[in-house]
């Protein structure tokens, strides 16, 4: 369905209400997602990105039923993976030879996705400018971001709008599509939650990337991306938190990670957020089992935090497994300047801590020297280990806390 959006511009995407999983599984999504389209109707009308090819006749339908098909001059592809060029190939039969323009990344990721069909690219850099009429251009921007090197954003003059990729997406389904109309709490939730899962490790690049639109002088009104809410009045504040995001973010929060066989490491775990909350009041405390939560809010948790500590108790010379594989995600997202420590129980041989260690070390993560680990249960013995743990995670040097029991 076409629904404006600005002047000439309107929003032609997908909703999708029912989707739960997003990027190969790796996204837990809570409140659904949208694979977002645009059309510019100027003196020359141009279409920006596609939708997934499971949605692709209700899209191209939309332009019959409005008798646009035959009058798209240009179409922008900011991004070639398939949830956003999947309805590209069935259009272009639809309209063959129509121009599009993208990167040369794109134009090669479009052919090796589609096979050479000999579709009329046009390859843009960054500074390229398209004339689209009534005094209005579409100039294009490369986001090499790494993550995804074919892609590029393109700014519309004169109304001001960024359509901007990936950047400054959330998976968060919206009928109006506005960020207003959006629960601003769930929504800076889901936009930090879709950074640190998925630009973590290449913040150096988003920065980078952040800079040059500064450079570019570009009056913003409107931030169109390709999945969630339109940024219409809080533009601003998204860039900044990008910005704030993307150099070495971290809030005063302390965040426990751990799985347990026999409730031994569970202890800890709550023993070590009752005493980081007398040692430190003003610090946020968060617990999780990476059996009752999903990787991707952990992550996002962890996003937010100073500091972490990580726990599994020792089975057969090792860590659990759930605990293994969630330190393999933690590693590929390359967080930095974070202090990390670990613990654990064990019955007979005591590994367990020291591989976790290792691990988190391997992550990046700033290792202190102290970690627990307990025979089996933890008794009184062992819960000023847990203080001076929480001690050397939460403060640098000079210690002022109060005493924990």
């Amino acid at each position: 369905m076409k629904r404006l959006i600005k002047n000439n511009v309107s929003w032609i995407g997908h909703i999708n209400w029912e989707a739960n999983r997003y990027y190969d599984n790796k996204l837990n999504v809570l409140n659904g997602s949208s694979q977002n389209a645009y059309l510019i109707e100027e003196e020359k009308t141009v279409l920006i990105d596609t939708v997934l090819s499971d949605y692709k006749k209700g899209f191209i339908d939309t332009f019959k039923d409005e008798n646009l098909l035959k009058k798209i001059d240009y179409i922008i592809i900011n991004h070639s993976e398939k949830d956003h060029s999947g309805a590209l190939p069935d259009l272009l039969q639809e309209i063959p030879n129509t121009p599009i323009y993208c990167t040369k990344n794109a134009a090669d990721s479009l052919e090796s996705q589609y096979g050479k069909m000999n579709w009329n690219f046009n390859i843009v850099k960054t500074g390229d400018y398209l004339d689209i009429g009534n005094n209005k251009k579409l100039l294009f921007v490369e986001m090499d971001i790494r993550y995804l090197p074919d892609s590029m954003a393109t700014y519309l003059t004169g109304d001001n709008i960024l359509f901007s990729n990936h950047l400054f997406s959330q998976h968060y389904a919206i009928e109006e599509l506005f960020d207003d109309k959006a629960n601003q709490s769930q929504l800076k939730k889901e936009a930090l939650k879709f950074y640190a899962n998925t630009f973590t490790p290449y913040s150096k690049y988003i920065n980078e990337s952040l800079k040059l639109l500064k450079a570019l002088n570009l009056k913003i009104d409107m931030i169109a991306p390709i999945h969630g809410a339109i940024w219409k009045s809080n533009s601003d504040k998204i860039i900044d938190l990008y910005m704030d995001w993307s150099e070495g973010y971290k809030e005063n929060q302390f965040t426990i990670i751990y799985d347990t066989m026999w409730e031994g490491t569970t202890r800890i775990a709550r023993r070590m957020a009752n005493n980081a909350k007398k040692i430190s009041p003003s610090t946020e405390v968060k617990v999780f089992n990476v059996n009752k939560f999903s990787e991707d809010e952990i992550m996002a948790e962890v996003f937010k935090s100073k500091a972490i500590a990580v726990g599994s108790p020792t089975v057969n010379k090792d860590i659990l497994s759930s605990i293994d594989r969630w330190l393999y995600s933690l590693k590929k997202l390359g967080f930095k300047d974070k202090k990390a420590a670990a613990f654990g129980c064990f019955g007979w041989s005591g590994e367990g801590t020291d591989i976790i260690k290792e691990k988190l070390e391997n992550s990046g993560f700033e290792v202190v020297d102290d970690s627990i680990k307990v025979n089996w249960n933890p008794d009184k013995g062992d819960f000023p280990k847990a203080k001076e743990l929480i001690e050397a995670l939460l403060f640098d040097s000079e210690i002022e806390s109060e005493e924990c029991a």
